[in-house]
């Protein structure tokens, strides 16, 4: 009696059990088809006209890796339902664990990259903090894969404690032959978190000073003020002593001058009243102190104070140049004379002569 064509047996399966595998896998990617068609293409078209950035992370995860797995654990589940041999189970366990593992880390690492970049922000200001933050990002993304690496070795039967041992080892050797780029590499996560300063900050490093261009895992780079770009080490720059100048809301201007000493007592106490007139009348300028504040050796020494309510350090010389150009007008008007560094020279004829000493003023 002959059998039943769907009885007969091919690679170990009966044909009905190679069409029912066949129909779970089609039946499942038509309805995961079905979904992605009617129900993802509208939360899509959702996300694309809503302002959140939540809903474009689902979007990208979702097609990046819910869809192929989806798609993928159809075909395992037809495949399952197979009777296979020793060899071709070995094969499939490998390429499941293959495909999950990567599936779970780039699932993390889209999530941690989505935090990472909606924490910094969506302003002007956040676009350069993130092309700062690209460097960690990608550090991240290395250790991630390293470890599900070693775990999908781990979980395929090996023994990864050599492999552990080995790692540590070379990690030490790399460690010590690299010290200096470590050392710039852990600098960048200070300078990335703790925030000594940001690109376009104007700062000032020892003798050299500029605004911050752009920072990177080894180096920082400043554009000086006369013109050229100069490169330090993170290292250096953590270690150093930085006056970040784009951070001062306010900037203290200290000056003196000289008058002669034959100005009368009374135009001496006029002075710091003028000054204090023709600072107010600046804008952006607080005023604080002006004082008659020393009795030099060749001239009366005046000390003035005030606030420049900026940064801006071309503001701060328009204000200064302003102040001392109306000083000048105002002492000349009141005919008041700026001292000059003099000498006082007595002649005499001998021990023995009758004659006065003359006396001379010279400039010296």
């Amino acid at each position: 009696m002959n059998m039943p064509w769907w009885e007969q047996v091919i690679g170990g399966n009966t044909l009905l059990n190679w069409l029912i595998a066949i129909g779970i896998v089609m039946v499942s990617w038509i309805v995961v088809r079905i979904v992605r068609v009617v129900l993802f293409k509208r939360f899509k078209d959702y996300s694309s006209r809503t302002r959140s950035t939540l809903d474009d992370f689902i979007v990208h995860l979702t097609e990046g890796a819910l869809l192929p797995a989806l798609y993928l654990g159809s075909l395992y589940a037809g495949i399952t339902y197979l009777t296979l041999s020793p060899k071709v189970n070995k094969i499939l366990h490998v390429v499941v664990l293959v495909v999950i593992t990567f599936i779970i880390i780039k699932t993390i690492t889209s999530a941690l990259n989505y935090l990472i970049n909606n924490a910094l922000g969506n302003d002007a200001e956040d676009v350069e903090k993130k092309r700062q933050a690209r460097g960690i990002i990608l550090i991240i993304n290395i250790v991630l894969w390293i470890i599900g690496l070693v775990f999908l070795i781990n979980n395929l039967g090996y023994n990864i404690t050599s492999v552990v041992t080995g790692l540590g080892i070379g990690g030490v050797a790399i460690a010590l032959a690299s010290q200096a780029i470590l050392g710039d590499l852990f600098n960048y996560f200070v300078i990335f978190f703790d925030k000594p300063f940001e690109v376009g900050d104007f700062i000032i490093v020892d003798d050299k000073m500029g605004s911050i261009e752009y920072i990177g895992v080894k180096s920082t780079r400043i554009r000086t003020l006369s013109g050229e770009q100069l490169i330090c080490s993170n290292t250096n720059l953590v270690n150093a002593r930085i006056h970040n100048y784009k951070r001062m809301e306010k900037r203290r201007v200290v000056f003196t001058f000289n008058i002669v000493y034959n100005t009368s007592p009374d135009k001496v106490a006029k002075i710091p009243g003028m000054v204090k007139e023709i600072i107010q009348l600046q804008e952006t300028t607080l005023f604080d102190r002006a004082h008659f504040s020393a009795f030099g050796q060749f001239s009366l020494t005046f000390e003035v104070v005030y606030y420049v309510l900026s940064a801006d350090y071309n503001l701060y010389m328009d204000r200064q140049q302003a102040i001392y150009l109306a000083i000048l007008n105002a002492f000349k008007k009141e005919n008041i004379s700026f001292a000059l560094p003099t000498q006082t020279l007595l002649f005499n004829d001998g021990p023995f002569s009758t004659q006065k000493p003359q006396t001379l003023t010279s400039n010296s």
